[in-house]
């Protein structure tokens, strides 16, 4: 889980910024390789919405800075409703980024998210001035190799 605009406020530019470390994630795990399975790609999901949340330091032994909120669990539902080396983003953000510029989206349509009901949902595949290169889709499990939660 990560978070930006955190505690300092930054405007919309939290979503730019966490789906710009998105897209660098998923050209980072394309060229990583995993020394017990070298000829595996690593499948990575990532879920990204957009909200308030509330923040605080819990627990005394180890203290831990936690997020809680509806926006952590709708972002938690957009990993787990998702694809394989894709990422999954809510319409909230979807709008945002519209509205910021410079992000290519696509819908995905309708989904079913636990919780939730049904939402409408957009894949983020690349953004201007982004020329790293990202995973392959047919390299991703399919449909039947996830485990949805």
């Amino acid at each position: 889980m990560v978070a930006s605009g955190l505690p300092k406020k930054n405007g919309h530019r939290h979503t730019a910024e966490i789906c710009t470390m998105a897209l660098n994630d998923m050209h980072a795990i394309k060229h990583f390789t995993m020394r017990h399975r070298p000829n595996e790609q690593i499948q990575l999901r990532i879920g990204i919405h957009t909200g308030s949340v509330v923040a605080g330091v819990v627990g005394l032994k180890m203290p831990r800075y936690c997020l809680f909120g509806d926006t952590v669990n709708t972002a938690s539902r957009m990993e787990s409703s998702g694809l394989a080396l894709r990422i999954h983003l809510s319409e909230t953000t979807a709008a945002l980024l519209q509205q910021l510029g410079g992000f290519t989206i696509e819908p995905r349509g309708n989904v079913q998210v636990k919780g939730k009901g049904d939402m409408q949902t957009f894949w983020l595949v690349g953004m201007d001035g982004f020329y790293k290169s990202l995973p392959d889709i047919s390299m991703a499990a399919s449909r039947d190799e996830h485990e949805f939660k």
